[in-house]
């Protein structure tokens, strides 16, 4: 009996049960919340059924024990790992438990020691979002801007998802969860000494291998190896290259040149065509003046089209050299892009690599063509295309135009009032006067279709002619001359020797006067007269024929005696040629009489 009460003794109580039920939770409690160790004891359907020491088990995805975006990893029963407890049991009398939570507990903890120091961290892009990518920290995301990603902004990226790579965190705030990180600061700084050892050891001239890395509308950036140089889009080729990507593509190996290194600010100028041999060497010799040639037309400006005469040499046909007869019109009327095209060389400038082409030269200039033709003083039919304030243009053969300026419509009529007879769509006759080839001006005139009346009217400078009164200004009258109607004018001061009788108002509309012509301009077409010059010559020739006045004569007897001479001789003009004796007679009575 004994020996039983001491057996008794020494099996744990009620009590004993208790407190290690009370430890074992206890324990459990405090887990709740932090990062713990466990073994896989099973892998079912994508699950791992791990152990961390609790009276029961918890599951977690396969795919948390992976990188987002990366190779899941192998695993087994019998493997330790660490997860997050978040509690002890769940619905289901399962742990909850999270390898995600525990890897990021991990990872924030590395991360806010690396921010502290100011260190690079590992990670991979595994996502775009807008304004950036998503990038996997070994657990924790974190947000990476779009420039952020490389030195120059970048395009397409997709070249560097899922790729390791390495980060500088730029700021980060665990209660918010936001981590900001930049590969563009690694880079810069893991290329700076770099940079600066390759560009001191890079010469003008140097020939070297790169890869596209970027591609831009001017040009490409090239990685030389740690160090970018730029090639501009007019080193690509010597032909003409209208966007980098014709030629290039990114990640292409490239072989250029180096052609500008700039130390200081560390910039470098590459070439591809300074590789090969430059098309423009001797190209006088290759493009002779005033030979034709035929070439494809690359591009169509405002002022003209370019032609590639050869790959890397192109020669410009300004608008003014496309067409003898289509002017102010759009060269891409004329030409159109890759058309092929005959040209002629009008000038070669191998110094500032240009050359002026001509496409109407390969063809018959109708300025000339007309000419031959068209002699001259040769009559025309044309119709009128437009009307300016200076003339008619008539349209005339091969698309030729001409004008007759107003000066040459009509020869009398106010240039004006000769304008407006005509309208758009008439047909005219008129005479070639001149022919320009070089300006490519044709003049024409419809007044020399008719005699000029000015010069027909037999009226000569000095000539006395009787004139009618047909207006009364001011300043003068103006007057009709001859059969023609010659229009004339008799300044105040011409109308009489007499001052007195210089008044226009003692002249009306319609009036005969005699008067001496004083001028003639046949430009003008002004016929300038006077009655005072009239009145002296005729005093001139009374006294020249009659004596003086000194003599005793008066110049009224004098006047008086050479009127009625007048009007015998004008008595005499009407008898017949058998009365000659009876003239005579009656001349001696004359003459009896006088005396």
């Amino acid at each position: 009996m004994a020996q039983t009460a001491a057996v008794e003794t020494d099996l744990p109580t009620d009590e004993d049960f208790e407190a290690l039920l009370e430890e074992s939770y206890g324990t459990g409690e405090a887990m709740e919340g932090r990062v713990v160790k466990g073994t896989i004891i099973a892998i079912e359907n994508d699950f791992a059924l791990i152990d961390v020491g609790l009276k029961c088990e918890g599951r977690v995805p396969l795919r948390e024990f992976g990188e987002r975006g990366g190779p899941q990893p192998e695993l087994k029963a019998g493997d330790e790992v660490e997860v997050f407890l978040e509690r002890m049991e769940n619905a289901m009398g399962e742990a909850v438990l999270s390898r995600d939570r525990a890897r990021r507990e991990e990872a924030w903890e590395k991360l806010e020691k690396a921010f502290e120091k100011n260190e690079w961290v590992n990670g991979h892009i595994f996502n775009r979002v807008k304004g950036g990518f998503t990038v996997d920290l070994s657990g924790a995301v974190a947000f990476l801007p779009g420039s952020q990603v490389d030195i120059r902004p970048v395009r397409d990226a997709s070249h560097l998802m899922g790729v390791p790579l390495q980060f500088q965190i730029l700021k980060m705030d665990r209660r918010r969860g936001n981590i900001v990180v930049s590969r563009r600061a690694v880079l810069e700084e893991s290329r700076a000494e770099a940079r600066n050892e390759l560009v001191q050891n890079l010469k003008e001239g140097q020939v070297l291998e790169g890869v596209v890395k970027n591609i831009t509308d001017y040009g490409a950036f090239v990685d030389l190896g740690g160090v970018d140089g730029l090639l501009h889009v007019t080193d690509i080729a010597w032909r003409r290259v209208n966007h980098p990507s014709e030629v290039l593509n990114i990640g292409q190996t490239v072989k250029v040149q180096v052609i500008r290194v700039n130390a200081e600010t560390q910039r470098i100028s590459l070439g591809m065509k300074q590789l090969e041999a430059d098309p423009w060497e001797g190209v006088e010799a290759k493009y002779p003046l005033n030979t034709k040639f035929t070439g494809r037309v690359t591009n169509i400006t405002d002022y003209g089209a370019f032609v590639e005469l050869e790959p890397g040499v192109e020669g410009l046909v300004h608008v003014s050299e496309m067409s003898w007869t289509k002017k102010n019109i759009h060269p891409g009327k004329i030409v159109s892009t890759s058309q092929e095209v005959e040209v002629m060389v009008l000038e070669v400038d191998p110094v500032k690599r240009r050359i002026s082409l001509g496409l109407k030269q390969c063809l018959d200039n109708p300025w000339e063509s007309f000419a031959d033709r068209y002699p001259q003083g040769t009559v025309i039919e044309g119709e009128v295309k437009n009307i300016t304030e200076f003339g008619l243009f008539v349209g005339l053969e091969e698309g030729v135009d001409g004008m007759v300026h107003m000066s040459d419509i009509d020869w009398d009529s106010a240039p004006e009032d000769a304008i407006a007879r005509f309208k758009k769509g008439d047909v005219v006759r008129a005479k070639v006067l001149d022919v320009d080839t070089n300006k490519e001006r044709i003049s024409l005139g419809i007044k020399q279709l008719e005699s000029d009346p000015m010069a027909s009217s037999g009226i000569r400078k000095g000539d006395v002619v009787t004139c009618t009164v047909t207006e009364v200004d001011a300043r003068g009258i103006t007057v009709s001359v001859g059969e023609d109607g010659l229009s004339g004018y008799i300044r105040k001061a011409e109308l009489s020797r007499d001052r007195g009788e210089q008044r226009p108002e003692r002249f009306q509309a319609g009036d005969k006067v005699d008067a001496r012509v004083t001028a003639m301009d046949t430009k003008t077409r002004k016929i300038t007269l006077s009655i005072k010059a009239r009145e002296v010559a005729e005093e001139k020739e009374a006294v020249a024929n009659y004596g003086s006045m000194d003599s005793g004569a008066s110049l009224g007897d004098i006047l008086g005696a050479a009127l009625r001479r007048k009007e015998m001789e004008a008595a005499g003009d009407d008898e017949d040629a058998d009365d000659s004796d009876d003239d005579e007679t009656d001349e001696e009575e004359d003459e009896d009489a006088k005396s």
